[in-house]
C-alpha cells in the first residue's frame, strides 16, 4: 500500500477514535465509530486474495449491524427522555441494547465467532491494529456509560468471555487465531474491571495493550504465524525467544510481570464485594487460558538448541529488521514492585 494512503487511513483510524472519546452526543459518537470501520476496512483487504476479502466483508457485516443498533438504541433513549447525552440512559431497553452492540463490536462471547476468522485472515501488522487500537472506541463507551449499564448482563458476557476464549484457544496452532481468542479472554476481565471501578478498567486495558503489542512485535519482527515457527524461533533470534517466554508468562498472568497485577485487584475487588463466588468462576477459567500460555513457552523456550526437535525444520530468512524490544520488556518486569502502591 502506497504509504500516504497508508498514512490516510491510520490518520482516520485516530480521528475516528477521538471523536468518540470527546463526544457527549449518541449521533457524534456514532459518526466517530464509522469513521474508524470505514478507515480499517481497506487496511484488512489490502492483500488481494480470497481470505483477505473474506475478512474485510466479515468485518464490515459485523460493524454495521453493530452500530445500527448503537443508532437504534439511541434514537429509543431520545424519544423516551428528549435528549441524546451519552451519559442520560433512562429508557429500560435502552442500555441492554447498547451492552450487545458494544459486546459485538468487540468480539465478546458469544458474539466472538468474527473475530478468529477475521484475524486469520489479515497479515500480522493489521492483525496488532485489530486487537489494540479498534478495542478503544467501544471501551470508551462503555467507560462513559458504565453506572447505566445492567451489571448481571455486563458479568454474564464477562464470565462467557473468560471460558470460551480460554477453552477454544487451546487446540489453536496458528498464532493469530491464539492472540484473538487471547483477546477474548482478556476482554471478559475489562468487562469484570468495568463492574467494579474506571481506573481498575483504565488500568486493565493499558496492561492488554502493552502486553499484546509486544507478542505481536515478536511475531512480526521474526514472521511467525504458527506455534511450530515459535519453536523454531532460537534459530534466528535467541534474544527475542527470550523476550517471547516473557511476554507469553505475562499474558498468562503468572507472578511477579506485569500481567498478574489486573488479575489481582480484580479478584480482590471482588472478594471486597462480596462476590467470592464470581471471583472463583473466574480464577478457575483463568487456568485454561494459562494452561496454552504455557504450551506456547516451552515450545518456544524449553525445545530449543541443543536438543532436538521431532519436527522438519522450517525454512527461515534471518531477521532483517529487529525490534528493540527492551523498554516494553523492561516495564513488564519493574512494574511488579508496585503492587502494594496500586492495590487498595
Amino acid at each position: 500500500m502506497n504509504p500516504i494512503i497508508s498514512s490516510m487511513f491510520i490518520s482516520n483510524l485516530a480521528l475516528g477514535t477521538i471523536i468518540v472519546a470527546a463526544s457527549y452526543h449518541w449521533f457524534l459518537a456514532w459518526v466517530g465509530l464509522e469513521l474508524n470501520t470505514l478507515a480499517i476496512i481497506p487496511m484488512l483487504a489490502k492483500q488481494h486474495h480470497p481470505r483477505a476479502t473474506e475478512a474485510a466483508t466479515k468485518y464490515f457485516i459485523i460493524q454495521a449491524t453493530a452500530s445500527s443498533i448503537i443508532l437504534l438504541s439511541s434514537v429509543i433513549n431520545a424519544w423516551h427522555t428528549g435528549t441524546w447525552d451519552i451519559t442520560q440512559l433512562t429508557s429500560h431497553p435502552t442500555p441492554t441494547l447498547l451492552t450487545i452492540a458494544l459486546a459485538m463490536k468487540l468480539g465478546l462471547a458469544p458474539m466472538h465467532f468474527w473475530l478468529p476468522e477475521v484475524m486469520q485472515g489479515i497479515n500480522t501488522s493489521t492483525a496488532l491494529i485489530m486487537t489494540t487500537w479498534q478495542k478503544l472506541p467501544p471501551m470508551t463507551l462503555l467507560y462513559l456509560t458504565t453506572h447505566q449499564l445492567p451489571t448481571m448482563v455486563v458479568l454474564l458476557l464477562a464470565v462467557l468471555s473468560v471460558l470460551i476464549g480460554g477453552w477454544s484457544a487451546k487446540s489453536q496452532t496458528q498464532m493469530r487465531k491464539i492472540m484473538a481468542y487471547s483477546s477474548i479472554a482478556h476482554l471478559g476481565w475489562m468487562l469484570t474491571a468495568l463492574s467494579l471501578s474506571q481506573n481498575l478498567l483504565l488500568f486493565t486495558l493499558f496492561i492488554y495493550i502493552l502486553m499484546t503489542s509486544s507478542m505481536f512485535l515478536v511475531l512480526i519482527s521474526s514472521m511467525s504465524k504458527t506455534s511450530k515457527d515459535l519453536g523454531q524461533l532460537w534459530s534466528t533470534s535467541p534474544a527475542i525467544t527470550s523476550i517471547s517466554m516473557i511476554t507469553l508468562i505475562s499474558l498468562g498472568g503468572l507472578p511477579p510481570l506485569i500481567g498478574f497485577l489486573p488479575k489481582w485487584l480484580i479478584l480482590s475487588e471482588l472478594t471486597n464485594n462480596h462476590l467470592t463466588s464470581m471471583a472463583v468462576i473466574l480464577a478457575l477459567s483463568s487456568l485454561l487460558s494459562l494452561m496454552f500460555y504455557m504450551r506456547l513457552t516451552y515450545t518456544t523456550t524449553l525445545t530449543i538448541s541443543p536438543n532436538t526437535t521431532n519436527s522438519m525444520m522450517k525454512w527461515r530468512f534471518k531477521l532483517t529488521k529487529p525490534l528493540n524490544m527492551v523498554p516494553m520488556i523492561t516495564s513488564l518486569l519493574t512494574l511488579s514492585p508496585l503492587l502494594p502502591l496500586i492495590s487498595p
